[in-house]
């Protein structure tokens, strides 16, 4: 069974960010149609937004720093939000990872 998004929901010690972990499902990876996608959907929340890969974390607002993790499918990721609509936000993110960004494979 492929898993394109995790059951990490947790927060950290200080309870401000809430993190899901995700999975590039998509064949093609997080290229620029996906991350472009993505970097959109996070701007129209007020929190703050990111993703962490291997000790890498770049703003989910950015689409350039998005395509800075070169994430092929298969990489894992942590999705984090902090804000009044973080869990919004993480369910929004979160859905886009699990429809594969509408490619299909």
């Amino acid at each position: 069974m492929e898993e394109t998004a995790g059951a990490v929901n947790e927060e950290n010690a200080g309870g401000q960010f809430l993190v899901r972990r995700v999975v590039v499902a998509n064949q093609l990876g997080l290229h620029a149609r996906p991350a472009g996608a993505l970097a959109q959907l996070a701007q129209s929340f007020t929190s703050d937004i990111s993703l962490e890969c291997d000790g890498q974390e770049v703003d989910a607002k950015s689409i350039l720093d998005l395509l800075t993790l070169a994430a092929a499918q298969g990489t894992r990721l942590d999705l984090k939000a902090r804000g009044e609509d973080a869990e919004s936000a993480l369910d929004r993110i979160e859905k886009l990872f699990k429809e594969r960004f509408g490619e299909g494979k």
